[in-house]
């Protein structure tokens, strides 16, 4: 799978991912495999240094502008400051399978993954393309 998303956008993600030695987050919104939008959200994990939380609030009003003809949620992005931009073992155990988007963060480098329904029940990760335009 590839999935556009604008080089301006992508910076933009990329220096708040570097603002905090803990982990930031947000919201990937757009359309057909576009990210038009990322909305940045409040980290609420009660170890924000070691993981990440989407504040509720920020996804239920995402979800709400979305039904009311607004960009759909495609999925969120969070870094890893000290760690490389691929999925851990916190992640796969807090993903759910419903092919969202996991833009993450790391080194100076962003890598996306979809998450899905593996073999034995599991949430998996596949790498999916990065089209900057």
């Amino acid at each position: 799978m590839m999935v556009r998303i604008s080089r301006l956008l992508l910076e933009q993600i990329m220096s708040h991912a570097g603002s905090s030695t803990d982990e930031v987050c947000g919201l990937l919104l757009g359309h057909s495999g576009c990210i038009t939008q990322a909305r940045p959200a409040a980290n609420v994990a009660p170890d924000p240094a070691r993981h990440f939380e989407l504040d509720p609030a920020a996804l239920l009003a995402a979800h709400k502008a979305a039904r009311a003809d607004g960009p759909a949620v495609m999925g969120h992005y969070h870094s890893h400051p000290g760690g490389c931009p691929e999925p851990s073992a916190t992640d796969a155990a807090c993903a759910a399978p419903d092919g969202s988007l996991w833009l993450i963060i790391g080194h100076g480098k962003a890598r996306l993954w979809i998450a899905s329904m593996g073999r034995s029940e599991k949430v998996t990760f596949s790498e999916a393309m990065l089209d900057i335009m």
